[in-house]
């Protein structure tokens, strides 16, 4: 059966079109593998040919919100140094910076959240659902329905992006690397805030960064 998250996923992996990813899901039969082939034998799967290619030229980009409460460092990746002159590429690292400023991501991907702390929240989240008074065994479910909710919260590339909630950053990643021609990662970013710290656990980060500058 091909579901509105299967169709969802193909496109944020692909860039393709959503129509074009529900007729390669329904001629692959649900596979996701197969889908993606059949869109590349289309020519339709341009970020997917992309992603696997190393991305080792990029930006470290600063964006300090108005008033000096919040600065963001944020490092992105992209191929080649030419591509990484590219305004459009520009305009994609100063939006991610301002995502992470707004929304206060606290890790890049889901890959990224450590065991303890996903087990943590688990936990949490079952006791929540107990406590609602639901059967036990639907609770499970409930906590996976909410630990996906949790990643869409904590995970900057599952975030709904601040300029157009429809898409999520790995949306609008993955439609930047169909138009530039080039794979793009968004390797890492601390966020400080004033009164509080640093907020993202990417310390190590800003310490490179310091040295770099004579801090």
């Amino acid at each position: 059966m091909v579901t509105a998250e299967l169709v969802k996923q193909l496109r944020e992996r692909t860039g393709a079109g959503m129509m074009d990813c529900k007729k390669a899901l329904t001629e692959a039969n649900g596979d996701m593998e197969k889908a993606i082939e059949v869109l590349r034998e289309k020519g339709l799967a341009a970020a997917a040919k992309k992603s696997g290619r190393i991305a080792a030229e990029g930006l470290v980009e600063a964006y300090i919100h108005g008033d000096g409460r919040i600065g963001v460092l944020v490092e992105v990746n992209i191929e080649t140094d030419f591509a990484a002159k590219n305004e459009e590429f520009k305009a994609f690292v100063k939006d991610v910076a301002m995502q992470i400023a707004a929304a206060k991501p606290e890790y890049v991907r889901r890959e990224e959240v450590p065991t303890a702390t996903l087990e943590k929240e688990k936990e949490i989240l079952k006791a929540q659902a107990l406590n609602e008074g639901k059967p036990e065994k639907i609770v499970e479910k409930m906590v996976e329905g909410r630990i996906d909710k949790y990643y869409k919260e904590v995970c900057l590339l599952e975030q709904p992006w601040i300029k157009d909630n429809d898409k999520t950053i790995q949306q609008l990643m993955t439609e930047k690397i169909a138009t530039i021609g080039e794979n793009i990662n968004i390797r890492r970013f601390v966020r400080f805030e004033r009164g509080e710290g640093i907020e993202k656990k990417q310390e190590n980060f800003a310490d490179e960064v310091m040295k770099q500058i004579g801090g």
